[in-house]
């Protein structure tokens, strides 16, 4: 067995003896104790050391059960893959087909695909016979799908040495705030939420799983946010993960005294830009928020602000398990708890992982991020831009929901937006763009902007399955209205 993943098991164990009466999780199906919850993973560990067939595709909510089969998968050895809520029924497909899953245990909506796919109902899986087991990299004990910027998923090879290296960094970095009880608001199969809650049983805190619709959580972006504040407040909560969105309804929430900080004492930002301007606001408020920086490929989290060391506008500084080095062209390398490759592709074998992101370090340590490298464009006077720095401060004034930037080869930056509420005036989108403008150099300004007809959404191919724009298809899509805004 792994070392991290021994030193991990050997610790619930010491939980289950030393705090026999201690809430390992909580959820709708009720309350389990560090013993409980060993036993339902040994238990489930037993069953999957008696299948065979290919990894185990997990595709449920959120709660104590998709926890337990997780667990059960990681400590059996048995490659793992959690499909979240928010796939489509094309890419949750991709997903079985590419990994050669021989067993599956997923909601109702997923049923239908699993038949026509040859499955069959055997005891608690849906299970096939798997012809020829694919290839995985030795030691993958999770692929997780990133969905990037095309709707084909794909599938990085994770050891649990790597994943649980990330999880106990991530558990002493929120130390000094000990915080014990901690709400999963992502779905779980979003590797930052799997790691998280990894950190917490780590911490010996209390894992709130619940599903995703109780929390307000609908696909890849639809929230409601008077749902998810009101669990947030019923919880408890002293520890979340959040993305720049939900953190920006907190703290609007909490400015406009609708509720407060309360218990709060680690929130952990990323997944995207955040506006200097919204940690700024939530600093105002009392509110203790932490930005990080990861991606699936390093294991998640590489660096993360942290009580004692945080620098506003900085993702904070590397994690011990991890080395960064900016190359000759700005973008960040970094070496440590790297994928073992991607599913159906060469193992990896450089000690040094491009991420594909520009930055810098400062004298401190601290990194500073400044976009995607392939996302960049230049205007016709010659100026960078990274188009999603702009679209931060866009989206995170409390007005515009979708931001879409764009001024390759222009003299003039132009934006397709569409607001959080429909009915929003042109002339309080305007004020929005603005106060933006006024936080921004004069070459990544907004100059003229159109209202979309309609939201961006994976439906129409111009968002991907997680949220984040899909460029390319937005131009062609939205050419129309693009070269009808005057310059």
């Amino acid at each position: 067995m792994p070392h991290e993943l021994e030193y991990f098991r050997q610790l619930l164990f010491k939980y289950a003896s030393e705090q026999e009466r201690a809430v390992a999780v909580q959820g709708v199906a009720g309350r389990f104790t560090f013993r409980q919850l060993l036993a339902e993973v040994e238990a489930r560990a037993h069953t999957l050391r008696a299948q065979s067939g290919g990894p185990l595709v997990l595709a449920l909510d959120n709660g104590p059960e998709l926890l337990f089969w997780d667990l059960a998968a990681l400590f059996a050895e048995r490659p793992c893959v959690i499909v979240p809520g928010f796939f489509s029924a094309a890419q949750f497909r991709h997903c079985i087909e590419q990994s050669g899953a021989g067993h599956v245990l997923c909601e109702a909506q997923w049923i239908d695909t699993l038949v026509e796919l040859g499955f069959v109902q055997q005891d608690a899986f849906w299970a096939r016979p798997v012809g020829g087991e694919v290839a995985l990299p030795s030691g993958t004990a999770k692929i997780t799908y990133t969905s990037g910027s095309t709707g084909q998923p794909k599938g990085v090879c994770l050891g649990a040495d790597a994943m649980l290296r990330v999880a106990r960094e991530l558990e002493a970095a929120s130390r000094p705030s000990a915080p014990q009880r901690y709400l999963a608001v992502l779905p779980f199969g979003v590797l930052l939420e799997n790691l998280g809650v990894y950190a917490a049983l780590i911490a010996g805190a209390c894992v709130q799983l619940y599903p995703q619709v109780q929390l307000g959580m609908g696909g890849a972006s639809q929230v409601d946010f008077k749902r998810l504040l009101s669990a947030i407040a019923l919880s408890g909560a002293q520890s979340l993960i959040l993305v720049p969105q939900l953190l920006m309804g907190l703290i609007t929430a909490i400015e406009r005294g609708l509720m407060r900080v309360g218990p709060l004492r680690f929130v952990a930002v990323g997944g995207a830009r955040v506006s200097p301007s919204l940690l700024a606001r939530a600093e105002a408020i009392g509110l203790p928020v932490f930005e990080g920086y990861g991606l699936s490929e390093c294991a998640s989290v590489v660096a993360l602000n942290r009580p004692g060391a945080q620098r506003l506008g900085s993702v904070g500084k590397p994690l011990p398990h991890v080395q960064v080095r900016i190359a000759d062209d700005g973008e960040v390398l970094v070496a440590g708890s790297l994928l073992l490759g991607y599913l159906g592709e060469a193992p990896v074998s450089t000690p040094w992982w491009a991420t594909g992101d520009l930055g810098y370090v400062d004298q401190d340590g601290y990194l500073y991020l400044n976009g995607r490298k392939k996302h960049q464009f230049i205007t016709s006077f010659g100026r960078n831009v990274n188009p999603e720095w702009v679209e931060a401060e866009l989206t995170q004034s409390g007005v515009i929901a979708q931001a879409f930037v764009h001024g390759e080869g222009m003299p003039r930056n132009v934006a397709l937006l569409w607001p959080l509420d429909p009915s929003t005036p042109d002339a309080t989108i305007e004020q929005a763009v603005q106060h933006s403008n006024a936080s921004l150099p004069d070459y990544a300004r907004v100059h003229a902007w159109r209202r979309l007809p309609s939201p961006l959404s994976c439906a129409d191919g111009t968002l991907t399955a997680n949220g984040r724009p899909r460029r390319e298809a937005i131009l062609q899509h939205y050419q129309g209205l693009l070269s009808d805004i005057p310059l």
